[in-house]
């Protein structure tokens, strides 16, 4: 090295070193990447729905009291034991002569005899009318199933049908038992008024109660032997493998529910939810006082099981499942993460994250679940969004999407 290179190199080391150090300064001052919470625009599948408790209930039931006064020997019946109409005894009452009629009480109680007789005439017409009905559902049903796999009925065409075969079904069994439970009150009504007109001696033999209806008890009402008088309930007979769900729903919500309409039951005890339908939406409201204290207006929705017995064979009478009833779907909807849209200046407004920095949207959005929302114009599926946008998140923000790994 020449003599005279020395002082040059030595000169210029303090100018170097000044330039690093500014570029180190630069380097650590310069605006790092913000790391942000994404979700990517999608097209599919997106259902809104109404998300309430609910209870089952057994659809019909039959109270069965003591037709007369008299002394009720002790019921050895628990619940849950099945009966068969006409065969089981379920109760045997004692009467006496108190319970003979005088002529205004024997003129009432034959009049009850002809109401009882048109009940019946009444029911077995309607039975018949319902059985009839839902024949001809189950064939619109069948036409409906061969035209959707052929493809040319739409899929809520082949839901109505199939709505309507369900109710209409369902009306028939009801008619069924309408028809039973008419009988049974036929047979009380005359059985009062044999006990209750005068004999000549001797003392009348005790009164056998059978079941009215196929089913099984539900509740012993009184299990030990007293005097009960006329009209006093004994036992509550029901099918508890005809179940409905009573669903409470606040008043708001149950205007947007239609008969037909998709329910999914969650958190029942089982591993699947189940399917069911919506038959009516209760026409009168009530108050209720929520667990906060506030006064609330709700409404009963009332839904059908569509699932076979076999897939709930221990679901019962008043237990408690979660309800989902679904107020609108879409099978190809564009959706996005409901955290990522915000309001500004009366507009929806997004972050898309693009080339690593954030660049804001105006988009138009439709129907939200609360989850996703809908997206009508402004993005196009496969745009990854900054959900949930901080203070810092500006127009050119560089970001930094985080990976967010599946476990």
């Amino acid at each position: 090295m020449p003599p005279s290179s020395a002082p040059l190199w030595r000169r210029r080391l303090p100018l170097v070193g000044g330039v690093l150090l500014v570029l180190l300064i630069v380097i650590g001052l310069w605006p790092r990447a913000i790391p942000v919470e994404s979700g990517v625009v999608q097209r599919g599948a997106m259902i809104v729905t109404v998300d309430e408790e609910g209870m089952t209930r057994v659809r019909n039931r039959y109270v069965v009291s003591a037709p007369v006064g008299g002394q009720l020997q002790r019921i050895d019946w628990k619940a849950g034991a099945p009966v068969v109409a006409g065969q089981t005894l379920l109760a045997v009452l004692e009467s006496s002569g108190a319970d003979f009629l005088d002529a205004r009480l024997l003129a009432q109680a034959e009049a009850r005899i002809r109401g009882a007789e048109a009940a019946r005439d009444a029911a077995v017409a309607q039975r018949d009318r319902a059985a009839a009905a839902a024949k001809l559902a189950a064939a619109e049903f069948e036409r409906a199933r061969v035209l959707r796999e052929q493809r040319v009925a739409s899929a809520q065409e082949f839901d109505l049908a199939q709505m309507r075969a369900d109710t209409a079904a369902q009306d028939a069994r009801a008619g069924e038992f309408a028809v039973k439970v008419a009988a049974y009150e036929l047979e009380q009504a005359r059985a009062l008024l044999t006990r209750g007109r005068p004999t000549d001696g001797g003392s009348l033999p005790p009164l056998q109660l059978t079941s009215p209806v196929d089913g099984r008890i539900l509740r012993v009402f009184q299990e030990s032997a007293r005097v009960v008088p006329a009209g006093f309930p004994l036992l509550e007979i029901g099918d508890p493998t005809d179940l409905e769900v009573r669903i409470e729903v606040l008043s708001r919500d149950g205007v947007a529910i239609r008969p037909g309409a998709r329910v999914l039951l969650e958190r029942w005890g089982g591993d699947t939810p189940l399917n069911a339908r919506v038959r009516l939406v209760e026409p009168s409201a009530f108050t209720k006082i929520s667990a906060l204290g506030v006064e609330e207006q709700r409404v009963y929705v009332i839904a059908d099981f569509t699932d076979p017995v076999a897939q709930r064979p221990t679901l019962g009478d008043s237990y408690r499942v979660e309800a989902r009833i679904v107020t609108w779907e879409k099978p190809d909807a564009l959706h996005a993460p409901a955290g990522a849209l915000f309001q500004r200046g009366g507009t929806w407004q997004t972050f898309v994250i693009d080339g690593g920095r954030a660049r804001q949207r105006t988009v138009q959005i439709g129907r939200t679940n609360g989850v996703e929302t809908e997206i009508l114009s402004g993005l196009n599926p496969g745009d990854r969004l900054i959900v949930y946008p901080g203070d810092k998140v500006k127009e050119g923000t560089r970001v930094s999407p985080l990976v967010i790994e599946a476990r």
